[in-house]
């Protein structure tokens, strides 16, 4: 490895260090990696997105590239097969890797695609498998909405002994959110509302908060083949959705009346 900043020796200058373990026991190896990586795809023309320093992207007249970098996962998205086989050949020759083909599944979330009418699904049901299982809930009941109407939580329902802090200390309420909420930023927007519920309550929840989360594995249970789909239509449009208990305004009904 390169000498460390304010340890290099004048005579041996052009010299590197020998290691004496391997790069992957040591704490700066993630970082040591990235900094490499970031040197050579910018070399190439990558631009690295300033909000999400995993992101680069590269733009040639009509040609856009994204290439995703996940320690040393890799996914490169392109509109010209030529310049995608040229970005595999430059890391090729930068780094030793080993070209996965068409990404089929990444993070836990399996990757789906419709070429025909342009339809790109993204699904986690293995992982949110291996979440009902770690928390005991694989052979649940079925949830049929991830919070049930006229549920309300509050600090009153935390507890308020010894005996039943003790109790609750053994449930793992924050791993069961964290475990969610992975599922929810990837593909499953639907537990927004009843996440956030929830989660405000990891430092002292109670039974009562426990039974809700429960009731959102429960759905996940039911819903876990649903998958998150993006595109099928030429133009984006904003959709909105509503329940039965929606009103309508005034103008709507003096106009039935």
């Amino acid at each position: 490895m390169t000498q460390p900043e304010g340890f290099v020796t004048p005579e041996n200058a052009g010299k590197v260090c020998k290691l004496q373990r391997s790069i992957y026991g040591l704490k700066q190896a993630s970082r040591s990696w990235n900094l490499r990586f970031n040197d050579a795809i910018k070399e190439f023309g990558f631009i690295r997105n300033e909000d999400e320093p995993c992101v680069y992207k590269k733009v040639s007249g009509s040609i856009i590239s994204f290439l995703i970098l996940y320690v040393d996962d890799i996914l490169i998205i392109e509109n010209d097969i030529p310049t995608l086989q040229s970005i595999k050949t430059w890391l090729s020759s930068c780094f030793s890797m080993k070209d996965l083909g068409e990404a089929a599944y990444i993070l836990g979330v399996k990757i789906y695609r419709d070429r025909s009418r342009r339809l790109l699904g993204l699904s986690q049901s293995t992982y949110i498998d291996k979440v009902l299982k770690r928390f005991s809930m694989e052979e649940s009941k079925r949830g049929f909405l991830p919070i049930r109407h006229g549920i309300s939580l509050s600090k009153e329902m935390c507890p308020s002994s010894p005996q039943e802090r003790e109790r609750m200390s053994q449930i793992p309420y924050a791993s069961a959110i964290g475990s969610i909420m992975y599922a929810m930023i990837c593909t499953r927007p639907d537990l927004s509302y009843a996440l956030s519920m929830t989660s405000r309550y990891q430092a002292n929840p109670g039974e009562g908060h426990w039974i809700v989360v429960k009731n959102i594995l429960k759905y996940l249970r039911r819903t876990k083949d649903v998958f998150l789909v993006y595109g099928g239509e030429e133009q984006l449009s904003i959709k909105g959705y509503t329940d039965a208990s929606f009103q309508t305004d005034k103008d709507d009904s003096r106009s039935q009346s």
